[in-house]
């Protein structure tokens, strides 16, 4: 049993399996003082949003925030590169005390006349959600003026967490859905939601569907468009790969449009041939089962001999995973076993009750599954675990070094596509790289000489600071 001394209000959002019936709690505001690994409300929508590539994406609010976002994913673009300019209205003091609306106004007519862009989205910050700027008004004023749509975000900050974001996002897309013609759509078709093109992700993804006979509509919203998103209510079938953030917008088209949902994980062996098999068997097709079929065997038979070198140097290390959310942690479970070893920690910042249940069935005894963790508590179970490896983003990578351990960034900054199988073989090769790595040895020995240099500091101060002759500190 864990032996990590744990805040009283944080007991409830940690489970360690085998001590007691699993009842972990979720989905809750963030313990204050804890500083929770979570981002805002506008980060989550800004995520979302940020890899349509010929849209117009304006924050309306101080620069910092603007700052804080800017390129915030490693999503690549086949064409237009327009939203990696990160535009802001850079809200001073003043605009505070009279308003913003002249100042965005004025911006976003500036920047759709210069850049012509296929839609515009606006994010409202949470100094815009305080001083009360009537965002919607200002979009409508410029649509009408332009014949660009522009759609306002209800972003603000303060209104909850990244997850809430997430929400935000949904409900701006929701604007374009169903605006655009859905002529000489196939009855094999699927829309991707989830997937951002993480260092060229969804191009391998669409690759296998196109090998497979499936044509995808729209990426909702890796390497998306705007007139894809219009049309994508056409498509047969929603393929759902981060289900936190597209989870809603899947079920706002299945409402409204009659489309069903699957939901996917594109990372792992297993995981991805899973994906595969799941499409082929709804769209009931011979010829794309038999396609499939083949890309698997080919994929598989090619792939599981190349890891088996790396599976060697690999069986028996601890890994610790801790991600966006928790159905992505259930593929890197699969896929660290596959490697030949074991997770200790696993845990997600948005996960939810039903998530946390099948983490926790796949887990093996007595791993810890976290929700929202924060790092010094992190750090505490990744120490008490003796983990080799964690798993995890940005904000995880400095928690793994300080502690002497490979670090693999499995977030969104990432420049390295792990989605598919040569995705795994990329995952392989950067696991075996990060745990056998010979700088850990230094590592080890830098800890051996600080508690060296301590016992050399106490022995001093016992001997009227002077120093120990021959060699008794040792």
């Amino acid at each position: 049993m864990t032996t990590t001394q744990i805040l009283a209000d944080r007991r409830a959002h940690i489970h360690e399996k085998g001590t007691a019936p699993f009842n972990i709690a979720c989905e809750k505001q963030s313990v204050a003082g804890s500083v929770s690994q979570r981002a805002c409300v506008f980060c989550g929508s800004r995520v979302v949003l940020y890899p349509i590539a010929d849209a117009l994406h304006v924050i309306h609010g101080p620069i910092g925030c603007a700052a804080y976002t800017w390129d915030i994913r490693g999503a690549w673009s086949s064409g237009p590169q327009l939203h990696r300019m990160s535009f802001s209205t850079d809200l001073q003091e003043k605009d505070v005390v009279f308003g913003g609306e002249k100042k965005l106004y004025q911006a976003l007519v500036e920047l759709i006349e210069h850049y012509r862009p296929k839609a515009a989205f606006i994010y409202s910050t949470c100094i815009v959600g305080l001083i009360g700027d009537d965002v919607e008004a200002i979009c409508r004023r410029v649509s009408a003026e332009t014949g660009v749509e522009t759609i306002p975000v209800h972003s603000e900050g303060f209104k909850g967490s990244k997850k809430d974001g997430y929400t935000a996002a949904c409900n701006a897309l929701d604007q374009l859905v169903g605006t655009g013609d859905t002529t000489g759509i196939s009855p094999l078709s699927i829309n991707i939601l989830g997937d951002f093109n993480i260092a060229g992700e969804t191009w391998v993804i669409k690759d296998y569907y196109k090998k497979m006979g499936v044509d995808v509509v729209a990426t909702i919203t890796g390497d998306g468009r705007v007139d894809d998103i219009r049309r994508c209510h056409g498509a047969a079938l929603n393929v759902v790969q981060c289900s936190g953030s597209m989870t809603q917008l899947a079920m706002k088209m299945k409402q409204e449009y009659g489309i069903p949902i699957i939901r996917v994980s594109y990372f792992g062996i297993e995981d991805m041939s899973k994906a595969l098999y799941d499409v082929a068997e709804y769209l009931n097709d011979k010829t794309v089962m038999k396609n499939t079929q083949n890309l698997v065997r080919d994929e598989v038979s090619n792939l599981v001999p190349q890891l088996r070198k790396y599976k060697h140097d690999l069986q028996g290390k601890r890994a610790a995973v801790y991600t966006g959310g928790a159905f992505k942690a259930l593929s890197m479970i699969r896929s660290l076993r596959t490697l030949g070893m074991k997770t200790v920690i696993a845990g997600s910042q948005t996960g939810n009750k039903q998530d946390y249940k099948r983490l926790q069935e796949l887990s093996d005894e007595g791993t810890v599954i976290l929700d929202d963790t924060n790092p010094l508590e992190l750090a505490k179970f990744l120490e008490e675990k003796k983990a080799d490896l964690l798993i995890g983003g940005v904000k995880e990578r400095p928690i793994a070094y300080k502690l002497g351990l490979g670090f693999c960034d499995h977030n969104h900054e990432r420049k390295i596509g792990l989605a598919g199988f040569e995705g795994m073989l990329n995952f392989a090769k950067e696991v075996h790289g990060t745990v056998t790595s010979p700088v850990w040895k230094l590592a080890s020995l830098r800890d051996r000489l600080v508690d060296r240099h301590r016992l050399l500091d106490g022995d001093r101060s016992r001997n009227g600071n002077r120093f120990v002759e021959g060699g008794n500190a040792s």
